[in-house]
């Protein structure tokens, strides 16, 4: 078998299949709901439509579709670990919660809200939950909703309290290896999972720590009243929990072995099933569903109906506990999968290597390299309103231009996320910030500017870049196998 090549093409002809793939965008996913009032065309649809451009503009520059499928295919292949996973995350989600591992997290997180600390806690449980689950969302669509009627009930500054869960549930979505976003991160630019998230505890982490303490200090500034007992909506959701799981201190044990095969640098997936099949004995222990429950909840995910037992449950505990299963993640790993198709396709030309070295041939320097793609990141993620897109044509797009600098990958990685998965509730017309606006009750007007750990992040992520704090340049790079088909680069 012959080895690959690429063929150098002309800046017009890098620059036809991009740009088509950025007007469908555009159209599809800002001009039809924003300004035209029309649903927005399916991210699977357009990238399936992008490459049928590109394979169709291939072909009439005389390339053969057996060449053409042997990029797709070796696109592909660097992505099937990275796919494993986020298959596995369906499976420990719908694991731990089964178990009662992820309901006893939000049962005890409800209990410890102080209103002479609401802002802090509005910061720090969301960060808890969605560390533990993966999911920004559903962080704010259950206990988000949860501390914002305690927030009205003690008259407490709504927008802050808003912006503290929106921050707290951005900082698990980024930091968690359970968050779909961070996998897709990492696997766009060929980084380990755990080298991608200890890249981000550099600007994440001091984010974090500057909101905690603006947010202490607001509360003197904005002081709640002091609420005696609890609300009848707090009261509702911790009777349903804790009359659909039992608890135990043992249930701790399945995000221990993600945490301690975190620290250890252990292989993901191998942690992630294993997690996944304790969780499933202790549900056998401590839980009464039954054994088709159990499966049933690996196969599609949980569903609160299991509890037979139970004649109603809230609509909140819903939304946080009927997820999960094999098929959790499905829609990322089909666009995954059609977007690897599209880069596989425009890879055969060198397309976006010619297009970036043209259009940021002023960038000489590792830090403007850096700000360049922390920039073109923020600036997709507004336009798409998904990180999906964002971070596979980013990163395809700048992946050679750090590689000639020897910028580690993983600043690349980190930089998606800083200036795209952290942007998304920052603009208004965003499905993120529409689901904020909704599901909290507040106007965009009123939290954005209250969302600090995005706003801080945004500051600290040049800074970063302009000193070279924890880029890692002294770092020699190498090269690593994971397994015996696929290569990855470490620093």
């Amino acid at each position: 078998m012959t080895k690959q090549t690429k063929q150098k093409a002309t800046f017009i002809q890098a620059l036809l299949p991009v740009s088509f793939l950025f007007i469908l965008i555009i159209y599809g996913l800002v001009v039809r709901p924003e300004f035209l009032h029309q649903q927005p065309i399916p991210l699977e649809i357009i990238f399936l439509a992008g490459s049928i451009f590109a394979i169709t503009q291939l072909r009439i520059m005389k390339f053969q579709w057996e060449e053409i499928q042997k990029s797709i295919v070796a696109k592909l292949s660097k992505a099937l670990p990275a796919l494993f996973i986020l298959f596995a995350i369906g499976l420990i989600i719908g694991s731990w919660i089964v178990s009662g591992t992820i309901p006893m997290l939000v049962y005890y997180g409800i209990k410890i809200i102080n209103t002479d600390y609401l802002y802090v806690l509005a910061f720090l449980v969301p960060v808890i939950f969605s560390t533990f689950t993966g999911t920004s969302w559903g962080s704010i669509g259950t206990i988000g909703v949860v501390i914002m009627g305690i927030a009205i009930t003690v008259n407490a500054h709504t927008g802050i309290t808003a912006g503290a869960i929106v921050g707290g549930a951005y900082f698990g979505d980024k930091m968690s290896p359970l968050s779909d976003t961070t996998n897709i991160a990492a696997m766009a630019v060929e980084v380990k999972l755990y080298d991608h998230i200890r890249s981000m505890m550099y600007t994440t982490i001091p984010s974090a720590v500057i909101a905690v303490v603006a947010f202490f200090i607001l509360g003197f500034i904005y002081p709640p009243e002091h609420l005696q007992g609890t609300t009848t909506q707090v009261e509702s959701t911790l009777n349903s929990i804790s009359s659909m799981f039992s608890f135990s201190w043992f249930l701790l044990i399945p995000p221990a072995i993600v945490l301690y095969g975190s620290i250890k640098k252990k292989a993901t997936i191998p942690v992630l099933l294993t997690s996944t099949v304790v969780a499933v004995l202790l549900t056998f222990i401590f839980q009464r569903f039954s054994f088709f429950d159990v499966m049933q909840t690996i196969y599609k995910g949980f569903n609160t109906e299991m509890a037979y037992w139970m004649s109603s449950v809230p609509d909140n505990i819903k939304t946080l506990f009927n997820r999960g299963g094999l098929y959790e993640l499905s829609e990322p790993i089909i666009i995954s999968i059609l977007v690897f198709v599209y880069i596989g396709s425009i890879d055969k030309i060198d397309a976006m290597s010619i297009i970036v070295t043209r259009i940021f041939r002023f960038a000489k320097k590792r830090s403007s390299v850096i700000i360049s793609s922390l920039l073109s990141a923020g600036i997709t993620n507004a336009m798409t309103s998904n990180q999906y897109a964002t971070s596979f044509v980013v990163g395809d797009a700048f992946i050679t231009k750090y590689d000639n600098l020897k910028i580690p990958r993983k600043v690349l990685s980190r930089s998606l996320e800083d200036y795209g998965t952290m942007i998304e509730s920052l603009v208004p017309w965003t499905t993120t910030s529409i689901f904020i606006v909704a599901t909290l009750g507040v106007s965009y007007a009123d939290y954005w500017h209250w969302q600090l750990l995005s706003l801080t992040n945004l500051m600290v992520a040049p800074f970063l870049a302009i000193t070279g704090i924890g880029c890692f340049y002294k770092k020699k790079r190498k090269r690593v196998k994971p397994d015996k088909q696929n290569n990855y680069y470490k620093t």
